[in-house]
């Protein structure tokens, strides 16, 4: 018979966790909740790292952690601290016994990882006055003098600027750390600290098992915040703020996810297959430890019997260093939608190859939909081994970059997004479909021939063999390019001598000299491009048989007003008469190296036919991600 437990402020933890007599903490629940129970947490704030013991043992035999209807329930990974002593001008300090961190001071601990390039003695420390974060200075003195700071711009040059000029290092923290003590040093400029809420954070997580297989948990309807999370690159452990540590079946849903020192939500890889040895060891380049641990993965049973099959929607995650959502290997099969991501890694304390909104790497059948992804350093960055994975109905704004795919041979699907950053796609990928997208910015476009990744039999884990990344084997239709005043590269012409078959790449290679893969190399892999809008300088690919061309200036915008989102743009006469059809599993060339079609995680027929607004369309339809799409002025709600 499943049980409901209560936890409660005015509880107690040698209660009975009944709504009469609740539990004090969400860990005393979480240490005696089996599989088909629940945990319902009434309103306060919890400073505690929830670490679930029991898994539950199916979909229908779950066990679910909730906030109590309607009320405000806040999981922090951090410790209110209001002893401070003025020490000169708005400079103060705390002296905080070590024994309040345990084994683990976020203070001493270096930000430290695989693909790490920039970190000017950062560490997994933070301070908050009033809920918001401070700056690490690099020294006492530029704390009693944050006239000049040095910070991290554009992820890689650093430069020293005025304090007028750069508001956002204003406030400044340093910490020095002993056998015994840490003393923080703040600078709270017109702020007395004990009279404000000051927090700094204690705990690396704020939910997330410390052993591995605690299968399909429900946590929903909380706020969680201020965990001193380290770096997660592919090749490491990957805890988050929250996170299943390499279990299956998860729901994390309905839930306030912020201020996680590096990434708030992951779904990725626990430390046995790999643990930053290119950054320890320093004896082969990373790629070779990130191939040895998709390989110890497999070893250690990686399936989709064994992780993945998350579902991560209708969640609010932002203000975190690294990423909203990571996940490598164990984010299989899994689903990601409906979440408001936004400043991600915009503070640029630290800089590496592993940031994003949502940074996935073997997303294998991943499915992520109808996010709105804004202001972040990069919206969604993709690496490795997609296949099946599809990226739908996304919203991209305000961000350094919006879409980034990386050393992959497909299949995967990219539809129905709005891109809109100066810089817009990275494609280092083969094998992709790009449906029925507006994309207004710079297109990146490379081969990786230094860099054999695996692919996999068609919706497995299993290893079918290795491919670098040709360049092309894509497919572009019903899609809207943007061009812009001092933006080159948007459109489709940077495939220029492609071919345009798979009959005329084989033809192609049997028609050149020297042994078969040598041919192989130097012929371009087929494209298939048709249907697609050029507005305002944006380039068609020379052998596109139809297409609409035109100088015109569509005035685009994204008018954000909060909780609702808009798309206004002016579109040429005629545009209605370029129609694009419902493209599917029958219409998508098979990706030439993988050798598999374009299909649901199921095996069945992928149908490309509901636009960004989730109208199903019936046949022929305007191009672009929105059917209601017309000549002349547009004004479309695209969230909210």
């Amino acid at each position: 018979m499943s049980v409901n437990y209560h936890v409660s402020k005015t509880g107690s933890d040698s209660a009975d966790g009944s709504q009469e007599q609740p539990f004090l903490t969400i860990s005393k629940a979480a240490s005696v909740a089996k599989a088909g129970d629940s945990v319902t947490v009434h309103e306060g704030v919890y400073r505690e790292w929830v670490k679930p013991r029991n898994a539950g043992l199916s979909n229908r035999r779950r066990i679910t952690y909730q906030a109590a209807d309607g009320e405000k329930v806040v999981i922090k990974g951090s410790e209110e601290i209001s002893d401070w002593e003025n020490v000169e001008g708005s400079v103060w300090k705390a002296v905080i016994s070590n024994a309040l961190f345990g084994d683990y001071n976020p203070f001493k601990e270096e930000l430290f990882g695989d693909w790490v390039v920039e970190n000017p003695g950062r560490h997994l420390g933070e301070v908050y006055l009033n809920g918001k974060s401070l700056y690490e200075a690099e020294t006492l003195d530029q704390v009693k003098d944050p006239q000049e700071v040095t910070e991290v711009v554009d992820g890689w040059t650093r430069k020293t600027v005025p304090a007028h000029d750069a508001p956002q290092t204003k406030y400044v923290w340093y910490a020095e750390v002993d056998e015994k003590e840490t003393t923080v040093f703040a600078n709270f400029h017109n702020f007395n600290p004990n009279d404000e809420l000051i927090e700094v954070n204690v705990r690396r997580s704020c939910f997330y098992p410390e052993i591995t297989g605690i299968d399909y948990i429900t946590v929903k309807g909380f706020e969680m915040a201020q965990a001193a999370t380290p770096w997660t690159p592919p090749t490491a452990d990957q805890p988050g703020l929250i996170g299943p540590n390499w279990a299956k079946g998860w729901i994390i849903e309905d839930n306030h996810i912020h201020d996680s020192k590096c990434s708030a939500i992951s779904i990725g890889k626990e430390g046995s297959t790999g643990n930053n040895y290119y950054s320890r060891r320093q004896d082969k380049p990373g790629y070779h430890y990130q191939i040895e641990t998709v390989f110890e993965a497999t070893k250690a049973g990686w399936s989709r019997e064994t992780v993945g099959s998350h579902v991560i929607r209708n969640n609010v995650i932002h203000d975190c260093g690294q990423n909203g959502i990571v996940g490598h290997l164990g984010c299989i099969f899994s689903e990601i939608y409906n979440n408001h991501i936004f400043n991600i890694a915009i503070k640029r304390q630290f800089y590496g190859h592993e940031i994003a909104g949502i940074k996935l790497h073997a997303a294998i059948d991943t499915q992520i939909h109808d996010n709105r992804i804004h202001d972040c350093t990069l919206g969604i960055w993709l690496d490795w081994q997609l296949q099946g994975t599809r990226v739908s109905r996304n919203l991209f704004y305000n961000n350094n970059r919006d879409l980034f795919v990386e050393v992959s041979s497909g299949p995967f699907v990219v539809d129905h997004n709005i891109l809109t950053a100066d810089y817009a796609l990275d494609n280092h990928a083969q094998g992709g479909a790009y449906i029925n997208n507006i994309v207004r910015g710079h297109m990146e476009h490379r081969k990786m021939l230094d860099r054999s990744t695996p692919y996999h039999v068609a919706h497995s884990t299993d290893i079918k063999g290795f491919s670098p990344v040709y360049g092309g084997d894509d497919r572009w239709y019903n899609n809207i390019f943007i061009g812009d005043t001092d933006i080159e590269g948007v459109g489709t012409a940077h495939y220029k001598g492609y071919t345009t078959s798979l009959e005329e790449f084989i033809y192609d290679v049997h028609h050149q000299p020297g042994s078969d893969h040598e041919a192989f190399n130097v012929v371009e892999q087929p494209v298939y491009i048709n249907n697609n809008a050029y507005l305002n300088g944006a380039q068609a690919f020379e052998r596109e048989d139809n297409n609409l061309v035109t100088d015109h200036d569509p005035e685009f915008k994204i008018v954000d007003e909060g909780d609702e989102v808009s798309v206004e743009l002016t579109l040429p006469d005629g545009f209605e008469n370029l129609k694009g059809g419902i493209h599917s599993t029958q219409t998508l060339e098979r990706v030439r190296l993988a050798d598999a079609e374009f299909e649901n995680p199921d095996g069945s027929d992928v149908v490309i036919d509901t636009d960004l607004v989730g109208i199903v369309k019936d046949g022929e339809s305007v191009l672009g991600p929105l059917s209601e799409l017309k000549s002349g002025t547009n004004r479309i709600k695209v969230w909210g």
